[in-house]
């Protein structure tokens, strides 16, 4: 696998992996804690971002605690369905992201929405869009697993 990144953006990823300040000004700040400039700390972002090798960069926000709902959720999807399931499952805004997994339940996909009733809703006209039954898994516990992972 090619490496689409230098050394400073693997100290970029790493430093921002412990954590994204909260102030006026947080890519000044991040760039002096590194010796960068903003616009180097922005550009490096960009340019990680636009070759693949960061997929996201941005806040994650506890959902329940906002008012909101997620879950996980799976389908049996039939394998010659798969494709067009794949394009209704991903219509829905409410789905962050899903994926294929080699079990009886193949696809799974994460719904985050506003409120509880929105989960509610969004799962049932999945089921109906598929007609597929939709298996929802939402969390009893939560763990806080702490990945870093060093670039």
């Amino acid at each position: 696998m090619t490496k689409h990144y230098d050394e400073i953006d693997a100290s970029l990823i790493n430093h921002l992996q412990d954590g994204f300040p909260i102030c006026d000004e947080p890519y000044l700040q991040v760039a002096n804690e590194l010796g960068l400039t903003e616009d180097d700390v922005l550009n490096r972002l960009k340019k990680l971002l636009e070759n693949g090798t960061l997929t996201r960069f941005g806040a994650l926000y506890h959902a329940e605690k906002m008012g909101g709902a997620l879950t996980l959720a799976a389908l049996k999807v039939p394998d010659a369905d798969f494709e067009k399931v794949i394009e209704i499952v991903n219509a829905f805004p409410e789905v962050a992201h899903n994926y294929q997994r080699n079990h009886e339940l193949n696809m799974w996909f994460v719904v985050a929405t506003e409120t509880p009733l929105q989960l509610d809703e969004t799962l049932e006209k999945i089921e109906l869009q598929t007609g597929l039954h939709v298996f929802n898994m939402p969390k009893i516990n939560e763990y806080f697993v702490g990945l870093k992972l060093e670039a």
